[in-house]
């Protein structure tokens, strides 16, 4: 898995000779484009120019700690001409020292993992800076967590040395993926008036029920996976070895009076230290346990939604951006954008996986058509160059709807639906008929061996592009206890967020959970659509705490120690969770499938013990079954 990610990546390094990733703008009569009044003429300024000049430099902090970085201006600025800024803030180096050949074509080209918006966003009259965080790339420092309180003042001493630049209108925008939309988020807690929007894409808002124990269960590949690469890139070494990629990138770019290496050397020496995110995690069963470092509370330090309030004082514009298959991430874009009340607050939810590379759609996959930038230009076009009181009124939410290949437009999040239960009975079915009369519960031996294979939603979560995303299900659910629906006599749209209660008992005092929604086609293909997971331990439901958890219809779990709930082995208990949303369309004359299984052994860090035996039942009085939120 790690192989073909590392692969992915020399691939685009390759093709970084030839031009950037995504930069060509789409007809918006594609069924992939959004139809809002985004459709209107754009409000960006006519392309100014081709070329820009870049500066590298540090930045000296409050605490003395050197940060790197680049700075790309706009060639041909008019004498006294003013621009706003798009600041991104990464910890996966800002730039590549190529090698000699390579370095001759691509020097002073913007790169990384959006340099290609970089590129876009400077022929649109626009500054753009990018920065190695503190204890990253070529600064200087050390990372005790993710996002440390030291790492976000930065962003605020960052900002201000901006607005003090010649070309500099005071306005900041800030965006990026995955780490580098948590810095953008994370950078409103400094409440700084210059920065007046950000987009965080493809990124994490609640970080433990979305990326590091979803369900309450360690997400076990991830943490590792995540950990290697990021102990690689501070040892200023890419994540892969291989003679093509040494032959073409030697390291983090250095600053540019740097020219003998000599600060970048120290910079990595700082490093050494950096945390270890699986060495922590794998200490933690409950959000509330400190981690064995001691250099956080707990792991809720490492959450936006930590200093929600903090972000919604700063009044700034929020774009929160994700995918269906975007791991756990399309939840944290929907939490994110309902814990603000910001009126020019916008979400949008496409088909695509981390960072919006492909389009994730059992009928329509392939390299992703929509134009991420442009829509990024024109969000920020309306808050650093126009006033804000003139930005037109449009739906709050884009969405699209998988199957029927549509986007739609809503006022709100979650949409009007009806929520339709659909019942296990005996001999696997699925009906929309709630039992009437007792019947014995089926017996289910969990399978350690059943996993989601290495193309999932959690695998995107390090850049794997999912080209051939859950191949057919039909082999891997012979592991699992299914449960199936007769053909449907019409289409039926799922769009929202579905929940599972199923009643079970185990032989053992604690076991996990995994809900898959299958849609069976005619052939017998089985698609994955979504799905939850929940360790027993955490089962028990409690009022919601965050604005957001009060607004949504799903089970709120705190995942904390003090409302653990261990089974007594035999005891009937229903276990309740919700599956990552979705929008989909199943078709007519295909089946709706829920799928059980105890395992995931791809991802998921596996209870100790024996696997455990269920029984699952499905009685008047416990009655299992999924509730789908349906668009009449």
């Amino acid at each position: 898995m790690i192989t073909r990610f590392f692969s992915s990546i020399i691939v685009l390094l390759i093709l970084s000779l030839i031009g950037p990733l995504g930069c060509s703008p789409i007809s918006h009569d594609h069924p992939n484009t959004p139809h809002t009044s985004s459709d209107l003429p754009q409000t960006s300024d006519p392309a100014k120019n081709d070329s820009w000049h870049r500066t590298s430099q540090y930045l000296t902090m409050r605490d003395g700690v050197k940060i790197a970085v680049d700075v790309y201006v706009p060639d041909g600025l008019k004498p006294g001409q003013k621009i706003p800024t798009i600041l991104h803030q990464t910890r996966y180096w800002r730039a590549f020292e190529y090698r000699w050949l390579i370095g001759l074509f691509n020097a002073d080209r913007p790169r990384g993992i959006i340099g290609h918006y970089a590129e876009r966003f400077l022929q649109q009259g626009y500054a753009w800076v990018d920065v190695d965080v503190r204890g990253s790339g070529a600064s200087f420092g050390t990372r005790p967590i993710a996002w440390s309180p030291a790492e976000i003042k930065d962003g605020a001493e960052i900002v201000e040395w901006i607005i003090r630049q010649s070309w500099s209108n005071g306005k900041v925008g800030a965006m990026g993926i995955s780490y580098s939309g948590g810095t953008a988020e994370m950078l409103l807690v400094n409440q700084h008036p210059a920065v007046k929007a950000i987009a965080p894409m493809f990124a994490g808002f609640d970080i433990y029920s979305e990326i590091a124990f979803p369900g309450g269960i360690h997400l076990k590949w991830f943490t590792e996976t995540w950990t290697y690469i990021n102990n690689r890139l501070d040892q200023n070494a890419l994540p892969f070895g291989g003679w093509l990629a040494d032959l073409m990138v030697a390291g983090v770019r250095p600053v540019d009076e740097d020219t003998d290496h000599q600060f970048l050397t120290l910079a990595v020496k700082d490093h050494e230290v950096n945390w270890s995110p699986f060495k922590e995690a794998s200490s933690l069963t409950f959000r509330d346990d400190p981690p064995p470092s001691r250099q956080a509370p707990n792991i809720d330090a490492l959450s936006t939604q930590t200093y929600a309030q903090a972000i919604e004082e700063s009044g700034a514009a929020i774009y929160s951006y994700s995918g269906w298959f975007d791991g756990g991430y399309g939840l944290a874009a929907i939490k994110r954008h309902l814990s603000h009340n910001n009126p020019h607050n916008k979400l949008i939810l496409g088909p695509w996986d981390h960072g919006g590379k492909r389009q994730i759609s059992p009928y329509a996959i392939g390299p992703a058509t929509f134009d991420h930038t442009q829509e990024l230009i024109q969000f920020f076009d309306q808050h650093l160059k126009k006033n804000s009181a003139t930005i037109p009124k449009e739906p709050a939410v884009q969405y699209y709807t998988m199957g029927a290949e549509r986007w739609n437009t809503a006022t709100q999040w979650p949409p009007p639906t009806t929520s339709t239960p659909l019942y296990f009975h005996m001999n696997n079915q699925l009906s929309g008929e709630r039992p009437q009369k007792d019947s014995p519960p089926d017996r289910y031996q969990v399978d350690p061996t059943a996993g989601t294979g290495p193309h999932s939603r959690w695998n995107t979560l390090v850049g794997i592009s999912l080209k051939d995303p859950y191949p057919d299900r039909k082999e891997q659910d012979t592991k699992l206890k299914v449960y199936t629906s007769d053909p449907l006599s019409e289409d039926l749209e799922v769009t929202g967020h579905p929940v599972a209660t199923i009643f079970l008992s185990a032989n053992t005092p604690d076991t996990t959970l995994f809900v898959y929604l299958e849609d069976i086609a005619p052939n017998g293909q089985v698609h994955y659509v979504t799905e939850g997971e929940l360790r027993a331990l955490h089962r028990t439901s409690q009022p919601a705490e965050t604005k957001a958890d009060a607004i949504l219809p799903i089970p709120h779990h705190t995942y904390r120690r003090a409302h653990a709930s261990p089974l007594i082995p035999g005891e009937v208990v229903p276990l309740t969770l919700d599956l990552l949303p979705t929008s989909y369309q199943f078709k007519k004359g295909h089946r709706i499938r829920v799928a059980l299984a105890g395992a995931d052994k791809d991802h998921f860090q596996p209870l100790d013990g024996p696997p455990p035996t269920w029984q699952i039942w499905h009685a008047p009085d416990q009655p299992s079954h999924i509730e789908l939120p349906v668009v009449r």
